[in-house]
C-alpha cells in the first residue's frame, strides 16, 4: 500500500455555541489540515508514471479547500441572533455557515468528503487547531 500526506493552513476565527467554557467566545485558530491518501497501485501512463497521485495536484485541491475558509468566522447555522448575522454581514465581514458545529472534528470529516468528492483515495484527514490538538475523520 502506497501513502501519501500533504499538509495546507488557513486562518479563522469560530466559536462553539452552546458550550460552557472558554470556546463559547469568538476566538481564532491557524488552523492546518494534513490529508492522507492511499492506493496500492501506481498510475503508468506516460505523465504520472510511478504516481499514485501527482503531488501538484493533491496540494492544488486541499489549498483551495483551505483558502475558502482563510480569514473568516466560521459558525454554525443558526447560532447568531438574524440581526447580529446581518449587522456583521452589513459590515462586509466574510462568514461561512456550516450546518454543523464547527469544530475540529466536524472540520475533519468535511474536508474528508469534499476531497473524496474530488475523486481522492482519501484515507484520513487530520485538522489541528492548534499545534497539540488535532482530530482526524477517516471511514
Amino acid at each position: 500500500m502506497y501513502f501519501l500526506k500533504t499538509e495546507a493552513v488557513f486562518d479563522s476565527a469560530h466559536f462553539l455555541a452552546d458550550y460552557e467554557g472558554k470556546c463559547k467566545n469568538i476566538h481564532g485558530h491557524r488552523w492546518r489540515v494534513a490529508a492522507e491518501i492511499c492506493g496500492d497501485r501506481l498510475k503508468t501512463d506516460p505523465k504520472e508514471r510511478g504516481m499514485l497521485v501527482d503531488f501538484g495536484d493533491l496540494k492544488k485541491v486541499l489549498r483551495s479547500l483551505c483558502e475558502e475558509l482563510d480569514h473568516c468566522l466560521i459558525i454554525e447555522r443558526g447560532s447568531l441572533r438574524e440581526t447580529t448575522l446581518q449587522a456583521l454581514l452589513s459590515e462586509n465581514f466574510r462568514i461561512t455557515e456550516l450546518p454543523f458545529r464547527p469544530t475540529a472534528e466536524n472540520l475533519a470529516k468535511l474536508f474528508y468528503e469534499k476531497m473524496k468528492a474530488q475523486g481522492f483515495p482519501v484515507r484520513r484527514i487530520s485538522v489541528y487547531e492548534s499545534p497539540e490538538n488535532c482530530a482526524s475523520y477517516e471511514e
